[in-house]
């Protein structure tokens, strides 16, 4: 029997009473070819531009302009200590002190300086653990530091996957994993939400596990921050590498970050690769010729920030600022959840969501499965304006943004969903 709970009354009234539906209008929302707004869903794969953005990055060449190299003291936000406007409102997102965040590079390039100082692999201790379906980029990555250390990552990786016939990973199966492989484990580096299915992950005792097994901890959060609620100082991760393209809202390519427990700011015996903006900053442009790095996580940093690049994070971060990011999630989380019960509704049968139904358990992204003419079913839904993205073989990928999206555009969607599976 059709739920009639979900119709596109019920979505006006909700978004009639959604205290942060204005937030969306502080986002330009992509048109198509006869100036119809789209219905925006892929904001796992890159967030829309704030309007502020171009206003941060008109300043910067203003700036550029006029001043030229005296910008680095004289331009409105000065560019030497740009890096330092970013970390405040970033280890806001994350659950950090300042100290333990900075902006830098891009999500692998960061995985990788990481990894230099965290997976020290040494007297048995040389495995790495990831959940089996990482993201290709960490796998990679993984791959070349293991074989750089002259491991195999055939012998040296071990990988938790999901139980027969399941999409998403059990946390006492990360943990019972991780207890198994004791004192064999170096590094434990998992997703805050898994790419492909958009399970949010229980951290907080996967960490705790890790921690007891004598191993490391590192989170790869390109499609956390931003999107759930982290405590990453309270469960105790040695370290996190994310993106700022996706909810971030930054732009293509857009500056990355990373966090470092603040357990190792003052530990200069830690391996790194070392470059100069991460020298003591007062004594930096003595331009002497040992290292001598800053505490805590800038300390890792290695070339001076892309302005141009930094500036339109200053605009997104600004609006999470306003909004707070624990309203978001509240409203990320009723935005899913209507998402769900409208598909449920409107095409019973044609679609299997994959992404766990507890609000706990996901971040925004909906995943769903389409194994019957998949591929031409996401072209239809492309088609009558709903943008979202497709995985190989049989995954649609739909996120509806509590800061930009609205509950019309969700039943929307949901509506041309049905219509074009139906096809």
């Amino acid at each position: 029997m059709l739920n009639r709970e979900f119709t596109a009354e019920r979505a006006q009234r909700e978004d009639a009473h959604d205290v942060l539906a204005h937030v969306a209008g502080e986002f330009h929302h992509p048109v198509d070819a006869a100036g119809r707004k789209q219905i925006y869903l892929c904001g796992h794969s890159l967030g829309l531009q704030p309007k502020a953005a171009a206003a941060c990055v008109e300043q910067e060449l203003a700036d550029w302009r006029e001043l030229a190299v005296r910008g680095h003291h004289a331009a409105k936000r000065p560019w030497i200590g740009y890096h330092e406007r970013l970390a405040e409102p970033l280890a806001n997102l994350v659950g950090a002190a300042p100290a333990e965040v900075v902006a830098m590079n891009s999500l692998t390039v960061n995985l990788h300086l990481m990894m230099v100082s965290f997976f020290r692999p040494a007297g048995g201790r040389d495995c790495v653990l990831v959940e089996k379906s990482a993201f290709p980029s960490d796998r990679y990555a993984i791959d070349s530091q293991l074989a750089f250390h002259g491991l195999d990552p055939q012998s040296h990786l071990i990988e938790i996957g999901p139980r027969p016939g399941e999409w998403c990973l059990r946390t006492e199966d990360l943990v019972d994993g991780i207890g198994q492989a004791g004192a064999r484990l170096a590094l434990v580096l998992l997703p805050g939400v898994q790419y492909q299915s958009g399970q949010s992950f229980n951290l907080e005792p996967v960490i705790a596990a890790a921690r007891q097994a004598g191993a490391a901890v590192g989170l790869d959060l390109a499609h956390a921050i931003g999107n759930t609620l982290l405590h990453l100082h309270d469960w105790n991760a040695d370290f996190a590498v994310w993106c700022g393209y996706k909810y971030l809202n930054g732009g293509p390519g857009a500056l990355g970050g990373c966090f470092v427990h603040d357990r190792h700011a003052a530990n200069f015996e830690l391996p790194r690769f070392a470059g100069w903006w991460g020298h003591d900053k007062d004594t930096r442009f003595a331009m002497g010729p040992q290292f001598h790095p800053m505490a805590g996580a800038e300390g890792w940093q290695i070339s001076n920030p892309p302005i141009l690049s930094a500036a339109p994070l200053l605009a997104s971060l600004d609006i999470f600022r306003r909004a707070d990011l624990r309203r978001l999630r509240a409203k990320s989380v009723a935005l899913s959840d209507f998402l769900r019960r409208s598909i449920e509704a409107l095409a019973p049968g044609l679609v299997e969501i994959i992404t766990p139904a507890t609000a706990a358990d996901r971040g925004c992204q909906l995943s769903l499965r389409l194994p019957r003419d998949g591929k031409r079913c996401f072209e239809r839904l492309s088609a009558a304006g709903v943008v979202g993205d497709w995985r190989e073989p049989e995954i649609l990928r739909l996120a509806p943004v509590p800061s930009y999206n609205s509950f019309v555009d969700v039943f929307r969607a949901a509506e041309a969903l049905a219509r074009a599976a139906a096809a």
